[in-house]
């Protein structure tokens, strides 16, 4: 069999979401596929705790960009509705609670929104929200188009003229915060629409303001949820990869990537067995900064992903409720009065606020199958600071389900130069943490959770960083300030050893189950161009056929920048004087 007719062959390390959609992609478009995982279970983080009749979602637990997953099961053939999966739309998407008794409803429903923005903001604060949604829905536009479809693969990327014309709309140099100062007066509602960039991580004093697209996701689209638990939506495309010919390898951890003997092309992986697979490309669906620095031999760019700044952890509570919990929606968010400074201590401190912003998940709200009859499904998510050392394990033990018990672990880490040397003791952090929202839970609902928990489980930053692999326990990968998306994030593709890629939370485009499925979609075209493979097996952001092929033709398939010198000295200029303006901005 020549060259060209074989059966091309990859290797997929880990069976995360960006794993089994680039798994099922690749099968799509002829490969023979085999996806490795070191958990006994698919998904990664986005994966179910089932125990004694109750479900929770370990990790994500809300559905947003719905059209993203649609765009998954579409290019694959099939559709969410063909494999069985029922979106069910939550309203209102929240209910938050404020310290001082007050509560705020947050719907797509615009007559519900007038008159709960009104009672705050006054009779024109309506109109205010109005604008807040025109731009936000400016930033989701030009974020899907130009950012999400596309690839990074150099600065020059940056300097697209499709993309460049629009950064600074996308006002990527101001933070959320101060853009929805712009449009609401009261520190209320600037609360209200902020405490959405906790989904990358960060605090909203720093992230920049085009992630308010996510509000605007939640504000037009809704937020929904996948009947079955959020796994329901990976455990399709598994189902699909599985159809089309992907082998799946559970609780089969690597030792390392194979490389070739000078070390510029990878060739397989090396099992802890000691068993070598080999394979034409690998495709790294494990924690990016993790697999810098135990899975390839040592380098500068380990130790420089190493020190770029992470996205938060948390503290995951599981509770089975012996009785139903009225009072909560699906989705509850309690802010802290101390709402600046909570940030700070996560994002500066890498602590616990002493009393933090968190979120309360109640999935048999919206879906009776989660929890026993009369009974409830609780998750409560309080973000806390990363671990600070980079290398090492965790202490203490995981139960099976792939979360931490309550007394089984503790943890030491060093400050730094924001805060004190710091011994983290997470058995009595973990009691904090507990004590303190059913304590605020019991103030601003009245409900006493505390005597109707049956039992639970509870995830760590350590637990994160030990099941999952998850570098400095950092939940959501790296973070996405500025200097850590678009050309600057790490590129989905090794820049130095061949038929290695990327895909994943810290990889372009970056975190979120959306993000990361359009990330699976970029690499998956990025390996098809690089190998030769032809014309792709979907749609490419919209275009299909011989418009596709004409885009692949001027250079745009894998958004290779084709311009000539002069031009290209041009958009290399703009983008010096760009950065230069950013860094004095922020010099300030």
């Amino acid at each position: 069999m020549s060259e060209t007719t074989r059966q091309k062959t990859a290797i997929i390390i880990g069976a995360g979401v960006g794993g089994v959609a680039t798994a099922a992609r690749l099968a799509k478009a002829g490969f023979k596929v085999t996806v490795v995982e070191k958990n006994d279970f698919t998904g990664g983080r986005c994966s179910l705790i089932h125990r004694d009749g109750f479900r929770f979602d370990q990790g994500p637990s809300l559905l947003l960009l719905p059209h993203l997953f649609a765009e998954t099961y579409r290019d694959l053939d099939t559709s969410l509705e063909a494999e069985g999966i029922t979106l069910v739309k939550c309203e209102p998407n929240y209910h938050l609670w404020f310290g001082d008794g007050e509560s705020f409803e947050l719907s797509t429903d615009l007559a519900r929104m007038k008159e709960e923005i009104e009672k705050w903001e006054g009779k024109d604060g309506f109109e205010r929200y109005l604008g807040f949604l025109q731009e936000s829905h400016r930033h989701y536009e030009l974020s899907v188009t130009h950012v999400l479809r596309k690839n990074f693969t150099s600065l020059l990327s940056m300097a697209r003229p499709s993309f460049l014309r629009h950064l600074l709309a996308l006002h990527p140099f101001e933070s959320i915060y101060s853009r929805a100062s712009k449009y609401f007066w009261t520190e209320r509602l600037r609360r209200v629409f902020t405490f959405g960039s906790m989904y990358m991580g960060m605090s909203p004093f720093d992230a920049p303001g085009t992630y308010s697209l996510l509000q605007y996701t939640e504000l037009a689209e809704g937020i929904w949820y996948p009947l079955g638990g959020f796994h329901k939506v990976i455990e399709g495309i598994v189902r699909i990869g599985e159809r089309l010919g992907v082998t799946y390898r559970l609780s089969t951890p690597i030792s390392r990537i194979l490389l070739s003997s000078d070390n510029t092309t990878a060739t397989g992986v090396v099992l802890t067995t000691g068993e070598t697979l080999t394979a034409d490309v690998v495709i790294c669906n494990a924690d990016l900064v993790y697999a810098y620095a135990s899975l390839l031999p040592p380098s500068p760019s380990a130790r420089s992903l190493a020190k770029r700044a992470a996205s938060c952890s948390s503290i995951s509570f599981y509770w089975a409720l012996d009785q139903p919990v009225p009072a909560l929606a699906a989705h509850n968010i309690f802010l802290a009065d101390e709402y600046r400074e909570s940030f700070d201590s996560i994002f500066k401190q890498h602590l616990i606020p002493k009393k933090p912003s968190f979120y309360v998940n109640v999935p048999s709200r919206v879906d009776p199958s989660a929890a026993p009859e009369g009974k409830e499904a609780v998750v409560v998510l309080v973000p806390v600071g990363h671990l600070l050392e980079s290398s090492g394990s965790s202490d203490g033990g995981s139960n099976s389900n792939g979360s931490i018990s309550a007394n089984g672990t503790a943890a030491t880490h060093k400050g730094t130069s924001d805060s004190p040397s710091t011994t983290q003791d997470w058995p009595s952090l973990i009691a904090h943490a507990r004590s303190t929202v059913l304590a605020t839970i019991l103030a601003r609902t009245g409900v006493d959770l505390s005597a109707a928990i049956l039992h639970e489980s509870v995830n760590t930053p350590p637990s994160w960083k030990e099941v999952f692999n998850l570098d400095r326990g950092a939940i959501l990968g790296l973070s996405h300030s500025f200097f850590n998306v678009l050309s600057f994030r790490p590129k989905t593709k090794h820049p130095k050893i061949g038929s290695l890629y990327f895909v994943g939370a810290s990889t372009h485009p970056g975190t979120g189950v959306p993000i990361v499925l359009a990330g699976a979609k970029v690499v998956s075209q990025q390996i098809l161009g690089d190998l030769g493979c032809g014309e792709m097996p979907w749609s490419e952001g919209g275009k299909t056929g011989v418009a596709a092929k004409r885009g692949r033709e001027r250079g745009s398939g894998i958004d290779e920048v084709q311009v000539s010198p002069v031009l290209s000295w041009v958009h290399w200029t703009v983008l010096v004087l760009l950065l230069a303006v950013m860094l004095g901005v922020w010099a300030r």
